[in-house]
């Protein structure tokens, strides 16, 4: 499958992503003490919704489009709120979305860095511009899955790894599978979050079990999906393994999961998943 995100940019599986990958940041700064952010597949950093990519597929419209911050109140307005702030225009619809990089130093205090890495050379070109100056922020022209063997762990201790692939080649799901255990070893008390897509094919159903057999301890599934599967092409819905969640994510995804469900759904086999698949 392939997944230039330029055509999927803001699309549902962007939003649930975002939306946790937020949820960890702000746990994160609980503690005065710095972190940084690893991003292995970075992509370009901001994306116009205008675009011609954009516009031939016009995913974020039942994605980002969908969200109406007026009907999302209570305990999951206020969780959503720092992921909003970050991807909200100037009212009306939005005109660009922010990729991952993006997101995460919009939240990020000034003690607090990024580590950004894309492999495309324009992508890459883009994203270092973008980032020009910013002295929390280093921008690397590399390939994101020697990350988990060369740069960890970062001098903070205390951070998240945000493996985010495009899924453009075989092998993907063991690719991350084999990040994953390797930066274990070299950051145990790392958080990693993986993200995958969920379509009709057998190879979520693979990875899920080859992940309850590794040795990896602590980790959880979580899935968003916003149709009945279906064995159509194209994603139903997407997925995160997280390894060290935060004692409080369960709760916290117990609020905006279905709220975030509901505003996304396409028909009514839209749903949601929290699962641990090993123990800590």
């Amino acid at each position: 499958m392939n997944y230039r995100h330029a055509f999927h940019a803001g699309n549902f599986a962007d939003v649930f992503k975002h939306a946790v990958l937020a949820r960890i940041i702000e746990y994160l700064k609980r503690k005065e003490a710095p972190f940084r952010v690893i991003d292995t597949h970075a992509g370009r950093g901001i994306y116009d919704l205008a675009s011609v990519e954009a516009g031939k597929t016009g995913e974020w419209i039942n994605g980002i489009g969908r969200i109406n911050n007026d009907r999302i109140t209570g305990k999951a307005g206020e969780l959503l709120a720092p992921y909003l702030s970050t991807v909200s225009g100037n009212g009306g619809e939005p005109d660009q979305y922010p990729g991952s990089p993006v997101i995460a130093r919009r939240l990020l205090r000034k003690q607090d860095r990024l580590s950004a890495f894309e492999l495309h050379p324009e992508d890459h070109a883009e994203l270092a511009a973008l980032f020009a100056g910013d002295w929390q922020a280093r921008i690397n022209l590399l390939d994101g899955w020697l990350v988990s063997g060369a740069h960890l762990p970062p001098k903070e201790k205390r951070g998240l790894v945000l493996i985010d692939p495009p899924f453009e080649k075989a092998g993907e799901f063991d690719r991350m599978i084999d990040a994953l255990e390797k930066g274990e070893r070299r950051w145990p008390g790392g958080i990693f979050m993986l993200w995958y897509p969920l379509k009709h094919d057998g190879e979520v159903e693979r990875f899920i079990s080859a992940l309850r057999g590794s040795a990896v301890r602590d980790l959880i599934r979580v899935e968003l999906q916003v149709k009945k599967a279906s064995p159509e092409p194209g994603l139903y819905g997407s997925g995160l393994i997280i390894k060290n969640p935060p004692f409080v994510l369960k709760e916290e995804l117990e609020s905006i999961l279905p709220v975030l469900t509901a505003e996304m759904a396409q028909d009514a086999g839209a749903d949601w998943r929290f699962e641990r698949l090993t123990e800590e």
